[in-house]
This record gives structure tokens, sequence and C-alpha cells, in this order.
């Protein structure tokens, strides 16, 4: 029965090891985010794509171009690759209720959720990811972290069938 007992203890804890962050973590956090505020005029990004073992397979420099009516965003996202190649995204987002946002773009399939609260912001979006001449779809987890008036800090996972593939890092420069 003690046996059990200490299986069951150390099975939970376990559990609780593993989970996962939520918004509300980091409701006390400063600089508070004001993703209207934060993503509105030019922004320059740098990032990479690590494979699953956190081996870099692709170096990326962004040119955001963000604007606001109301609470309808558009972030214009123009991607330049290590391997020469480019990528444009335009995100259209929609700010909801209690820091909430909705959003789309052409390769993301159906709609984005996200939650905003203290200096985080998290977003789950399928996006259509082209690889080898083929369309992959794959599960985003998206964090963007406030460092300051000027600077946030990404990490997002990607994933397909629940199996990590990689994370993609950025760094954020307001101008």
């Amino acid at each position: 029965m003690k046996r059990r007992y200490l299986l069951a203890a150390a099975g939970a804890a376990a559990l609780a090891g593993c989970a996962t962050p939520q918004v509300a973590d980091y409701a006390g956090e400063t600089p508070r985010l004001d993703l209207r505020e934060y993503f509105n005029g030019t922004i320059d990004a740098w990032g990479v794509f690590t494979d699953r073992a956190g081996k870099v397979v692709k170096r990326f420099s962004v040119v955001m171009n963000c604007s606001w009516q109301g609470g309808d965003g558009v972030l214009d996202e123009a991607f330049s690759y290590s391997d020469g190649t480019r990528q444009r995204r335009i995100w259209r987002l929609k700010q909801l209720e209690e820091g909430r946002y909705s959003g789309r773009a052409d390769d993301v399939r159906g709609e984005a959720a996200g939650e905003q609260l203290g200096n985080v912001f998290h977003w789950r979006y399928v996006l259509a990811l082209p690889v080898e001449g083929k369309v992959v779809e794959v599960d985003m987890d998206d964090w963007m972290y406030l460092m300051s008036d000027r600077v946030m800090l990404n990490k997002a996972s990607m994933s397909k069938f629940g199996l990590h593939l990689g994370e993609v890092t950025l760094s954020f420069a307001k101008r």
C-alpha cells in the first residue's frame, strides 16, 4: 500500500513538472505589452529555425510593416532566408475581448487564436509550410515576450501529430 502511494505521488510530481506555462503566469510582468502599440509602424526581426536536435537549419530576417484601424490590424511580413529565398505573409488580426486576438493569413489554416497579458502574447495556429516541393501543415505554439518598448523576443515550437519538429526563435526591434 505504501509503495502505491509513493508511485502515485511520484507520478503526480512528474505530471506537474510537465505542466505548460499559461498566459496568466505573466500577468504581473512588465513592461506591459499592448499589441496594437508595439505592432504599429516598421519592425525588423532576425531569427533561426532549429530542428528537433537543436541544429540551425535556416537563418532569416524579416521587415514588418504594421498598422491598425481600431481593433483590426495588418502585419505585412517580408522574409529573407539565408538560402536566398523570400516569402511574404500578411497577418490580419482582430482584437477581441479580454486580451484575446484572432488572426488569419494565406498560409495559416483556419484561424489563429491568441491571448495577451502582462508582457506576453501566446499564439496558436496551423501553418502550411513549404518543404521540398510539398506543403506540410504544422502546429505552431508561439510565445512573444516584450523586453522593452523596442525589443520583443519570440519562441515558437513546431509539431506535427504531437511530435516536436523544431523551433523558431526571433528577436524583434521596433524602429
